[in-house]
């Protein structure tokens, strides 16, 4: 294994001034720091990022932990996160939760003992609160995405659930649908409380009364629950649309509609918030309140390496993204009963 004295031998120089290139440390001349490094290529020399990183106390190592890989929102802005910490010669640690407490508690713990330099963080809902108070306590910078999470102060990027739930429904309101059923997720994540929130609006803006037996609350990651849905096409004055809290919950309602041969839009009509990546491109069927995920990613990361750097010290930042609405085949205009 080739070590620093290895490099300071051939190139001429002190073991402390090979550490000094390495670590880009100290006052060296141009001519030196070239033919050190000229040395270290010619031998094919890899710098123990352990012992560098003790020495600048900075890894360059950063972690997102996101609540579902397989959703293709996350997917997406995990590519933002990556390539603007790429951008910054900063490498980048994937976890996923499954929007799973004590999963995400354990990543919180493999963060912490990584030494990384900050983390880009999707809560999995309210009791998040606990972990990033740990993040907080061993100074390790954060952004918090997508959802927020009451009682923590700090840089966040969200997105705008309310306004783009209201307008999911106002579509649905403007095609002549009276019975809008809303299958959400759980009440102690934020978006989902803002969607609902949003269900609601729509419904009171346009004269419209809300009935409670008509929402249904499950989890963001999967449709698991055929009873809600058979309540739901059960009720004495069934719905005829959907709009599902997130898109792994509108592919569960739609794969159930199809096994009870109900068709969409043909018997209801389904929308949803988020779109599907480059599935949603490549085959555009449900209307969606699409979020930019990407930028998400990247923005999110911009502003974590900005506070990692000193860029920014004092003051918290909340970026709201807008959501845009695309409206596809999954709706039609109501047929009178």
């Amino acid at each position: 294994m080739i070590t620093i004295y290895d490099i300071a031998e051939k190139a001429g120089v002190s073991a402390m001034t090979v550490s000094r290139v390495i670590n880009n440390t100290g006052r060296i001349s141009e001519a030196t720091r070239k033919r050190v490094r000229k040395v270290m290529e010619d031998l094919h020399y890899i710098p123990n990022s352990m012992a560098r990183s003790l020495v600048l106390q900075k890894t360059n190592i950063l972690s997102l932990l996101i609540t579902d890989i397989t959703n293709p929102f996350y997917t997406t802005l995990a590519r933002g996160a990556e390539d603007a910490a790429m951008r910054s010669g900063y490498r980048l640690l994937f976890a996923n939760s499954d929007e799973d407490y004590a999963k995400e508690k354990g990543y919180v713990d493999m963060i912490l003992s990584a030494r990384v330099d900050g983390v880009l963080f999707a809560p999995t809902g309210d009791h998040s609160l606990e972990n990033l108070e740990q993040l907080q306590k061993h100074q390790i910078p954060f952004v918090v995405l997508d959802r927020e999470i009451p009682g923590i102060e700090a840089d966040m990027v969200l997105g705008d659930s309310k306004e783009g739930a209201r307008k999911l429904v106002d579509h649905l309101i403007g095609l002549g649908h009276r019975r809008i059923a809303m299958i959400n997720g759980s009440q102690d994540v934020s978006t989902a409380r803002l969607r609902y929130t949003g269900y609601r609006e729509a419904h009171l803006l346009n004269g419209l009364s809300v009935e409670d037996s008509l929402v249904v609350h499950l989890n963001y990651r999967d449709f698991q629950d055929e009873s809600a849905l058979d309540a739901l096409l059960h009720h004495e004055d069934p719905p005829t649309a959907i709009f599902a809290a997130n898109n792994m919950l509108a592919v569960g309602v739609i794969q159930s509609l199809r096994q009870r041969g109900l068709q969409v839009p043909g018997d209801l009509s389904i929308v949803c918030f988020d779109d599907f990546g480059m599935a949603g491109a490549i085959n555009p069927f449900l209307t969606v309140a699409s979020q930019p995920a990407y930028q998400f990613g990247s923005l999110g990361m911009q502003l974590l390496i900005e506070r990692i750097e000193g860029e920014v010290i004092h003051e918290n930042r909340k970026m709201i993204l807008p959501s845009e609405l695309l409206i596809r085949t999954s709706t039609q205009a109501l047929k009178r009963r």
